[in-house]
Protein backbone atom coordinates (compact mmCIF):
# COMPACT_ATOMS: atom_id res chain seq x y z
CA UNK A 1 0.00 0.00 0.00
CA UNK A 2 2.82 2.40 0.90
CA UNK A 3 4.60 1.63 -2.38
CA UNK A 4 1.40 2.34 -4.30
CA UNK A 5 0.95 5.69 -2.54
CA UNK A 6 4.55 6.64 -3.29
CA UNK A 7 4.08 5.70 -6.94
CA UNK A 8 0.95 7.84 -7.17
CA UNK A 9 2.68 10.79 -5.49
CA UNK A 10 5.72 10.54 -7.77
CA UNK A 11 3.54 10.17 -10.86
CA UNK A 12 1.46 13.17 -9.84
CA UNK A 13 4.59 15.24 -9.23
CA UNK A 14 6.02 14.34 -12.65
CA UNK A 15 2.75 15.17 -14.40
CA UNK A 16 2.47 18.46 -12.53
CA UNK A 17 6.07 19.38 -13.36
CA UNK A 18 5.57 18.57 -17.03
CA UNK A 19 2.40 20.66 -17.16
CA UNK A 20 4.15 23.57 -15.47
CA UNK A 21 7.05 23.34 -17.91
CA UNK A 22 4.71 23.33 -20.89
CA UNK A 23 2.76 26.27 -19.49
CA UNK A 24 5.96 28.18 -18.89
CA UNK A 25 7.18 27.41 -22.41
CA UNK A 26 3.92 28.57 -23.97
CA UNK A 27 3.91 31.86 -22.09
CA UNK A 28 7.52 32.64 -22.96
CA UNK A 29 7.33 31.64 -26.63
CA UNK A 30 8.13 34.44 -29.04
CA UNK A 31 4.92 35.68 -30.66
CA UNK A 32 4.67 35.50 -34.43
CA UNK A 33 5.86 38.64 -36.20
CA UNK A 34 3.36 40.30 -38.52
CA UNK A 35 5.49 41.81 -41.30
CA UNK A 36 2.76 43.99 -42.81
CA UNK A 37 1.51 45.14 -39.42
CA UNK A 38 4.77 45.51 -37.46
CA UNK A 39 7.79 45.63 -39.77
CA UNK A 40 6.73 47.19 -43.07
CA UNK A 41 5.48 50.41 -41.38
CA UNK A 42 8.88 50.87 -39.68
CA UNK A 43 10.77 50.35 -42.93
CA UNK A 44 8.34 52.48 -44.91
CA UNK A 45 8.47 55.42 -42.51
CA UNK A 46 12.22 55.36 -41.94
CA UNK A 47 13.98 53.57 -44.80
CA UNK A 48 12.05 53.57 -48.07
CA UNK A 49 12.83 57.20 -48.90
CA UNK A 50 16.48 56.25 -49.56
CA UNK A 51 16.12 52.48 -49.98
CA UNK A 52 12.79 52.09 -51.74
CA UNK A 53 11.30 51.98 -55.24
CA UNK A 54 12.42 55.48 -56.31
CA UNK A 55 15.58 54.93 -58.37
CA UNK A 56 16.52 58.61 -58.28
CA UNK A 57 16.46 58.68 -54.46
CA UNK A 58 17.97 55.24 -53.85
CA UNK A 59 21.26 55.07 -51.94
CA UNK A 60 23.96 52.37 -52.15
CA UNK A 61 21.86 50.38 -54.61
CA UNK A 62 19.84 49.02 -51.68
CA UNK A 63 16.11 48.32 -51.77
CA UNK A 64 14.29 47.33 -48.61
CA UNK A 65 10.79 47.23 -50.10
CA UNK A 66 11.40 43.90 -51.90
CA UNK A 67 12.64 40.81 -50.08
CA UNK A 68 14.91 39.48 -52.84
CA UNK A 69 16.56 42.88 -53.15
CA UNK A 70 16.85 43.33 -49.38
CA UNK A 71 18.70 40.01 -49.02
CA UNK A 72 21.23 40.75 -51.74
CA UNK A 73 24.64 42.27 -51.15
CA UNK A 74 24.88 46.02 -51.71
CA UNK A 75 27.16 47.71 -54.24
CA UNK A 76 29.95 47.53 -51.66
CA UNK A 77 29.39 43.80 -51.10
CA UNK A 78 27.73 44.14 -47.68
CA UNK A 79 24.77 41.87 -46.89
CA UNK A 80 22.24 44.03 -45.09
CA UNK A 81 19.87 41.31 -43.89
CA UNK A 82 21.08 37.80 -43.02
CA UNK A 83 18.00 35.80 -41.96
CA UNK A 84 18.31 34.30 -38.46
CA UNK A 85 21.68 36.01 -37.96
CA UNK A 86 21.07 39.52 -36.61
CA UNK A 87 24.68 39.82 -35.45
CA UNK A 88 25.84 39.39 -39.06
CA UNK A 89 23.22 41.74 -40.52
CA UNK A 90 24.36 45.22 -41.49
CA UNK A 91 20.83 46.50 -40.95
CA UNK A 92 20.93 45.58 -37.27
CA UNK A 93 24.43 46.96 -36.81
CA UNK A 94 23.52 50.27 -38.41
CA UNK A 95 20.30 50.90 -36.51
CA UNK A 96 22.07 50.33 -33.19
CA UNK A 97 25.21 52.30 -34.14
CA UNK A 98 25.98 55.38 -32.05
CA UNK A 99 28.30 57.09 -34.57
CA UNK A 100 27.96 58.56 -38.06
CA UNK A 101 27.08 55.11 -39.45
CA UNK A 102 23.75 55.10 -37.63
CA UNK A 103 20.69 54.58 -39.77
CA UNK A 104 18.53 56.47 -40.39
CA UNK A 105 21.18 59.21 -40.54
CA UNK A 106 20.82 62.23 -38.28
CA UNK A 107 20.20 64.63 -41.17
CA UNK A 108 17.19 62.60 -42.33
CA UNK A 109 15.12 63.89 -39.38
CA UNK A 110 13.97 60.32 -38.81
CA UNK A 111 14.54 58.41 -35.60
CA UNK A 112 13.89 54.81 -34.63
CA UNK A 113 12.61 54.19 -31.14
CA UNK A 114 14.27 51.52 -29.01
CA UNK A 115 11.15 49.41 -29.41
CA UNK A 116 11.36 49.69 -33.20
CA UNK A 117 15.05 48.74 -33.19
CA UNK A 118 14.33 45.70 -31.04
CA UNK A 119 11.43 44.69 -33.25
CA UNK A 120 13.62 44.82 -36.38
CA UNK A 121 16.29 42.74 -34.67
CA UNK A 122 13.68 40.17 -33.57
CA UNK A 123 12.36 40.08 -37.12
CA UNK A 124 15.81 39.30 -38.58
CA UNK A 125 16.40 36.69 -35.86
CA UNK A 126 13.08 35.05 -36.79
CA UNK A 127 14.27 34.62 -40.38
CA UNK A 128 13.10 37.96 -41.78
CA UNK A 129 9.67 36.59 -42.75
CA UNK A 130 8.06 38.65 -45.49
CA UNK A 131 4.56 39.28 -46.77
CA UNK A 132 3.40 40.88 -49.98
CA UNK A 133 1.69 44.22 -49.56
CA UNK A 134 -1.87 43.59 -48.40
CA UNK A 135 -3.27 44.99 -51.67
CA UNK A 136 -1.63 42.08 -53.55
CA UNK A 137 -2.94 39.38 -51.20
CA UNK A 138 -6.16 37.76 -52.40
CA UNK A 139 -8.84 37.88 -49.70
CA UNK A 140 -9.90 34.57 -48.23
CA UNK A 141 -13.47 33.71 -47.37
CA UNK A 142 -13.43 32.34 -43.80
CA UNK A 143 -15.52 29.34 -42.84
CA UNK A 144 -18.80 30.27 -41.21
CA UNK A 145 -18.91 29.65 -37.45
CA UNK A 146 -21.38 27.27 -35.88
CA UNK A 147 -24.03 29.31 -34.10
CA UNK A 148 -27.19 28.92 -32.11
CA UNK A 149 -30.42 30.33 -33.55
CA UNK A 150 -29.22 29.58 -37.07
CA UNK A 151 -32.54 30.79 -38.47
CA UNK A 152 -31.84 34.29 -37.13
CA UNK A 153 -29.02 34.94 -39.59
CA UNK A 154 -29.90 36.53 -42.91
CA UNK A 155 -26.36 36.62 -44.30
CA UNK A 156 -22.82 35.52 -43.48
CA UNK A 157 -22.06 38.65 -41.45
CA UNK A 158 -24.93 37.81 -39.12
CA UNK A 159 -23.31 34.44 -38.40
CA UNK A 160 -20.13 36.11 -37.15
CA UNK A 161 -22.11 38.59 -35.05
CA UNK A 162 -24.17 35.78 -33.56
CA UNK A 163 -21.02 33.73 -32.89
CA UNK A 164 -19.60 36.57 -30.78
CA UNK A 165 -22.91 36.95 -28.97
CA UNK A 166 -22.87 33.22 -28.22
CA UNK A 167 -19.32 33.53 -26.89
CA UNK A 168 -20.43 36.29 -24.52
CA UNK A 169 -23.56 34.31 -23.61
CA UNK A 170 -25.78 37.00 -25.04
CA UNK A 171 -28.73 36.83 -27.39
CA UNK A 172 -29.65 39.07 -30.29
CA UNK A 173 -31.93 42.02 -29.59
CA UNK A 174 -35.47 41.78 -30.92
CA UNK A 175 -36.07 43.33 -34.32
CA UNK A 176 -36.94 47.03 -34.15
CA UNK A 177 -40.37 48.21 -35.20
CA UNK A 178 -40.86 49.80 -38.60
CA UNK A 179 -40.87 53.47 -37.53
CA UNK A 180 -37.53 52.86 -35.80
CA UNK A 181 -36.09 50.98 -38.79
CA UNK A 182 -36.89 53.68 -41.32
CA UNK A 183 -35.59 56.40 -39.02
CA UNK A 184 -32.28 54.56 -38.53
CA UNK A 185 -31.86 53.84 -42.23
CA UNK A 186 -32.72 57.36 -43.31
CA UNK A 187 -30.34 58.99 -40.84
CA UNK A 188 -27.54 56.55 -41.66
CA UNK A 189 -27.83 56.79 -45.45
CA UNK A 190 -29.00 60.37 -46.07
CA UNK A 191 -28.26 62.20 -42.83
CA UNK A 192 -31.89 63.31 -42.60
CA UNK A 193 -34.91 61.88 -40.77
CA UNK A 194 -37.73 60.44 -42.88
CA UNK A 195 -40.78 62.54 -43.61
CA UNK A 196 -44.09 61.55 -41.97
CA UNK A 197 -45.33 60.43 -45.40
CA UNK A 198 -42.30 58.17 -45.87
CA UNK A 199 -42.83 56.63 -42.44
CA UNK A 200 -46.52 55.95 -43.14
CA UNK A 201 -45.73 54.41 -46.52
CA UNK A 202 -43.13 52.03 -45.05
CA UNK A 203 -45.21 51.10 -42.00
CA UNK A 204 -48.19 50.21 -44.19
CA UNK A 205 -46.20 48.39 -46.88
CA UNK A 206 -47.24 44.73 -46.63
CA UNK A 207 -44.66 43.49 -49.15
CA UNK A 208 -42.24 40.88 -47.86
CA UNK A 209 -39.27 42.81 -49.22
CA UNK A 210 -40.39 46.23 -47.98
CA UNK A 211 -37.22 46.71 -45.94
CA UNK A 212 -34.93 45.76 -48.83
CA UNK A 213 -36.82 48.11 -51.16
CA UNK A 214 -36.42 50.92 -48.63
CA UNK A 215 -32.68 50.34 -48.50
CA UNK A 216 -32.42 50.46 -52.31
CA UNK A 217 -34.51 53.63 -52.52
CA UNK A 218 -32.36 55.42 -49.94
CA UNK A 219 -29.15 54.29 -51.65
CA UNK A 220 -30.44 55.81 -54.91
CA UNK A 221 -31.19 59.12 -53.18
CA UNK A 222 -28.94 62.06 -54.21
CA UNK A 223 -28.51 62.69 -50.49
CA UNK A 224 -26.65 59.39 -50.12
CA UNK A 225 -22.89 59.89 -50.25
Amino acid sequence: MLAMRLSLLIGGFIASSAASALASESTTATPAIDFNGQIRPILSNNCFQCHGPDVAQRKAGLRLDLRDEALRATESGVVVIVPRKPDESELVRRIFAADDERMPPADSNKHLTEAEKSRLKEWVAAGAPWQDHWSFIAPLRPALPTVSHAGWSRNAIDDFILSRLDKERLGPSPEANRPTLIRRLSLDLTGLPPTPEEVDRFVNDAAGDAYEELVERLLESPRYG
